[in-house]
């Protein structure tokens, strides 16, 4: 994959630090320089300030701004040497536009985020930022929810890859065995079938999908097989499996019975009505899966170009 810059938003939360240590990890292997960007959201989380003067609250501002400083000049002092890492704060109402304007000025590559930061003053509320950096920027997001225990970022190894047979779910797939040469991993290719039914197929006295097409489980697992072998490079081991249910629940739940170690997720790009009619399966997988999920695009920058 071609990732030459690396934009990681922090709010300096425990769990910011275990998506910082991805976000390393994968600077080192492509040789990328990471952007440290720290956020403070004005008003958003400070209800307080509209009792106070305006010169006060430009004095608290700067006083925050002392503070992240100090903050990001020790996350650098924990790194590397010889790596790339270049810092920055941005004021904003919130922090998710904010993000995606510098992702967007700086010509970032890929975005890093942790999942579940904590609250406060100063601080990005991550766990709502990452679903709207995911639906919204137009590059690659990788997300990582915050464990007790994180695993070592060398342990990768299974990838799932849900595929629902669109181009954007072939395109995650492409991603997948690139990141899987990469850390030597296995690919879970995952299809899930909704078993509900048009009403209008209830006159036939089938009430299941498996009912209606008792072969659709063989149909899809032989479509899966055609995928790997045109996706996916000989040398990368993989399994295919064609489950029912709802989609997020599945690749959830798949995830945390299979030992999965990274989700490769397409999103659509849906806004505005259809989004909030649809719904967004990544954005629910990004929220509750267990173990980080690289979410790709529909539109925007593609990094294996």
């Amino acid at each position: 994959m071609n990732i030459k810059r690396i934009l990681f938003p922090t709010d300096f939360s425990k769990c910011s630090d275990q998506a910082l240590a991805h976000a390393v990890f994968i600077a080192e292997k492509y040789d990328a320089e990471i952007h440290l960007l720290h956020v403070i959201t004005l008003f958003q989380d400070q209800p307080s300030v509209f009792n106070k003067e305006l010169t006060e609250t430009e004095a608290e501002v700067r006083k925050l701004e002392d503070i992240a400083e100090a903050q990001l000049n020790k996350v650098i002092n924990g790194q590397s040497t010889d790596m790339k890492i270049i810092t920055s704060q941005k004021r904003g109402v919130s922090a998710g536009p904010v993000i995606m304007e510098y992702a967007s000025a700086n010509n970032i590559d890929l975005i890093v985020l942790g999942t579940h930061g904590r609250r406060g003053i100063g601080h990005l509320f991550l766990g709502s930022v990452a679903e709207e950096v995911v639906r919204h920027a137009k590059r690659p997001v990788l997300t990582v929810r915050e464990l007790k225990v994180p695993k070592p970022l060398s342990n990768i190894n299974n990838i799932l890859v849900p595929i629902d047979f669109s181009g954007y779910s072939k395109e995650a797939l492409s991603y997948a065995n690139k990141i899987a040469g990469c850390y030597d991993s296995q690919i879970q290719l995952l299809h899930i079938i909704e078993e509900t039914i048009h009403p209008a197929y209830s006159l036939t006295g089938k009430s299941s999908i498996f009912d209606l097409m008792p072969n659709i489980k063989q149909d899809s697992s032989k479509r899966l097989e055609k995928m790997i072998k045109e996706n996916v490079d000989e040398k990368i081991k993989s399994k295919v499996f064609v489950n029912g249910g709802h989609p997020a629940n599945e690749i959830i739940n798949f995830a945390k019975n299979n030992s999965t170690d990274l989700i490769v997720i397409a999103t659509h790009g849906l806004t505005g009505f259809e989004h909030l009619l649809l719904g967004s399966v990544t954005e629910k997988v990004v929220r509750m899966a267990g173990c980080p999920v690289f979410t790709v695009k529909s539109f925007g920058k593609n990094l294996l170009k």
